[in-house]
This record gives C-alpha cells, structure tokens and sequence, in this order.
C-alpha cells in the first residue's frame, strides 16, 4: 500500500491523459480520476474531502466575475460588434501590405479587452477575417496562424476569465494583474505585427496590399471610425473601473454587462429576444465552466492529498540551477500541462502547486502570475489539444483540414517562447503598468 501511496501522483496523470485521449470530456475525466484515487487511499471517508474542496470553489466570491464576463461576450457577439471593428480597423490598414493580418491582430487585441473570452476572438475572426485573407491570397500558413495568434489575445488582455480564477486561488491582486496582462499583451501585439512586417519584407507576394482602385477614401476611413467608440467606452468602462479603484473586478464585470445592454439598446444592435438567447447560452457555458471547477477541485484536492505537491515541489527544489533550474522547471511543467488540459483546469491543478515553489525561489508573485498567463496563452495553440485549434476548425468546418491547422501555430508558438524570454530577461515588462498605477 505504501508502494502505491508513493506514485500515486503520478498514476493520477497517467489515468486523466488516458481518460482524455479517450475522448471523456476534461471535467469528467478529472472529476473520476480524483474520486477513484480518494476511494483507493481512503475509501467512502474522502467524501467530506471531496465535497469541502467542491464547495470551497464554488463558493468564491471573486468566481462571480465569471459568468458575468461570459454573458458579456455572447451579447457582444450577438450585437456584431466583432465585424464592425474589423471593417473599421480593415479600412485604414488595407494600403499596407500585410494590412489585413495586421488588422486581425488589433481586432484580436480589442475583442480581447472587451470580452475577454479566446473563444469569441477566433471563431469570429475565423468567420470574418479568413475570407477577405484568402480573396486576396495570402499565405494560408500565415493566415490561420495569425487568427489563432490574434485571437488568443483575450487571454492576456484584461479583463480575463483566467485571471480572475488564478488571483482567487493564489492571492495575487486581480486588479494588479490585469494591468500586468495589458502590458504583456501590448508586447505581444508588436511581437505578432513585426513578424508580419518581416514577412511582408522577405516575401511580400504572401501578404499583398489591396489594390489603389480597393482602398477608401479618407472620408469613408474618418466615417469608420464611428463604430469604434462604442467598443473604446466599453473598455473605458470595464478597465478604468478597475484600474481607478472604483470598482472591484467581480463588480467591474457587472458595470460591463450592463454597458454592453444598454450600448446594444441605444445602437439598436440588441433586442429582447437576443438578450434573452445570450442568457441562455451564458448559462449553458457558465454549467460547463463550473462542472470543469469541481472537477479540477477534486483532482487536486486528493492530488495534494496524497502528498503531489510536495513531490512537485522536491523535484523543483533538486533540479539544476538553482532558482532559474526552478524556473525553468515550472516552465516546462505548465507548457507539457498546457498540451492536454483546459486552461481553468491548468490553473486549478498547476497554480496551488506550482506558484508557491516559484515564489519561494525568489521570484516576484505579479511577475510570475503575467509570465503564467503569457505561457497560458501558448497553451492555446499547443497540440495535441490546443483549443483555439479546434475554435478555429469550428469556424472553418470542411474548408481546412486540421493538419494546415496544427502546422500554422508553430510559428506563433514560437513568437510566444520569444515574449516569455523577453519577460523572464526584461521583468520590467510585465510589471511596467501595475508599478505606474500603483507607484507605492
């Protein structure tokens, strides 16, 4: 038995990649790995266990955000603001060769800042953007690439379902690491437009400029940009409440939808039967998203249980290098987590375990939390389950095979390695903002 007690840990990896490789959905599968290896270690006494690490989940005050964000992004979505930036945002960049990828990138980085869900960014830059890409043949590869890469945004561009998650597991300011994430998020925007400027350089035939007698006029482009204030006083909204101290992030989430339902009723973009569809589907994935909580909470409440943590933590603590060995060490923990898991469900099992031993190392804990959620948003183009991959092929259906998929996330994949080097040399770029915001 003591046998077993000792690899425990690693058996319950090994039973949740079998059960995803599988196919059983991740909160199902974490949830019976959990309540499995309970009933092995402890037998029918693990169910007050199980149902305190629940309840202590659920029960989270800062976890109200959620939803709240959610409902926000499907009324968004339904308002069709997404295609309304994107012709704005297509109308000043069209003379620039590469244009079209470069607004894919800046339409990515808003739907992110008023949404805040990766899912929203790339199945509908997926809808509207690839067609006009592909009218004006440009490079498949870079195409599908720079939808993923610009639709993933959301997750380090405040406000952020993850970030509100990690900041109620692990202590860190929320509000703190939004500011954070929005410095990480405008180096990684310049990161993926001069890629496309060096694209443009060696091969410009991949990513053509419109036509003169296609470009608008200076007028239509001024025109344009009407569509953009309704989104900018939005954001306004959501982030100055936060960064000012007026308002919480669970209460700013609560500002921004109902900014976004009364900015959809005076632009005549929302209507009862809308509203009343997005709450719907609010509440259908706010369900999803709870179930993947308590499955997490289970898992890691017997994975701590059952000593994990603490082997984690000794092989951090004995690898090669001292505090950049541990560094790289949670690294490479994360990215290998990051290939099969969800993201909330990466955050409820890595962050308990992983944040403690960085922070112990020496590190600062904002730091680590931007550089967490920069290597979280790689996790999203990662196979084997990468899931903006699979957003992506929902959006695409039979047009793409899913092989030109996988292949177009290398390059962006490493554009990313190339942001996470960049903050681990330079900290000062994750913590610019939130050390202007919060000088003391």
């Amino acid at each position: 038995m003591e046998l077993i007690f000792d690899y425990a840990p690693i058996g319950m990896f090994v039973l949740l990649l079998f059960l995803l490789f599988l196919g059983v959905p991740i909160a199902f599968s974490l949830a019976f790995t959990g309540v499995c290896y309970a009933l092995l270690m402890w037998g029918y006494d693990s169910a007050a266990l199980l149902t305190s690490g629940a309840w202590g989940v659920m029960n989270n005050y800062t976890l109200i955000a959620i939803p709240l964000f959610i409902l926000m992004s499907i009324l968004l979505e339904k308002s069709n603001i997404i295609s309304e930036l994107f012709d704005a945002v297509y109308k000043w960049s069209g003379g620039l060769r590469g244009g079209i990828a470069i607004t894919v990138i800046i339409v990515g980085a808003i739907i992110g800042s008023i949404s805040g869900v990766v899912a929203a960014g790339v199945i509908g830059l997926g809808l509207i953007a690839l067609p006009h890409m592909r009218r004006y043949k440009y490079n498949e590869n870079l195409s599908l690439g720079t939808i993923m890469g610009g639709g993933t945004l959301g997750q380090i561009i405040p406000p952020n379902l993850n970030m509100v998650l990690y900041g109620a597991i692990t202590g860190v300011s929320i509000s703190n690491l939004f500011a954070g994430g929005l410095g990480a998020g405008i180096l990684l925007i310049l990161i993926f437009i001069i890629y496309i400027f060096i694209i443009a350089y060696i091969k410009p035939s991949s990513v053509p400029a419109l036509a003169k007698e296609e470009r608008v006029s200076l007028k239509e482009k001024l025109n344009s940009i009407k569509s953009l204030i309704l989104p900018m006083i939005l954001i306004l909204l959501v982030l100055g409440s936060i960064f000012t101290g007026v308002a919480t992030p669970t209460e700013s989430a609560s500002v921004g939808v109902a900014g976004t339902i009364l900015i959809g009723i005076f632009s005549k973009r929302l209507n009862w039967q809308k509203i009343r569809d997005a709450i719907f589907e609010s509440s259908k994935m706010t369900g999803m998203v709870a179930w993947i909580l308590i499955g997490a909470a289970t898992f890691s409440t017997v994975f701590s249980g059952i000593g994990g943590n603490q082997m984690v933590s000794e092989l951090a603590s004995n690898v090669y290098g001292g505090k950049w060995g541990v560094l790289f060490f949670a690294i490479l923990f994360i990215i290998i987590l990051g290939m099969f898991l969800e993201t909330m469900a990466l955050i409820m099992l890595a962050a308990p375990i992983i944040t403690p031993v960085v922070v112990e190392a020496g590190f600062d804990p904002l730091w680590w939390a931007v550089l967490f959620m920069v290597i979280l948003q790689m996790a999203f183009l990662t196979p084997p389950f990468g899931f903006a991959i699979f957003y992506l092929k929902s959006a695409v259906g039979e047009k793409v095979k899913i092989g030109k998929i996988y292949k177009a996330t290398l390059p962006f994949i490493c554009l990313q390695l190339i942001a996470i080097i960049l903050i681990i040399l330079f900290p000062v770029l994750a913590t610019w903002l939130p050390d202007i915001l919060n000088p003391e």
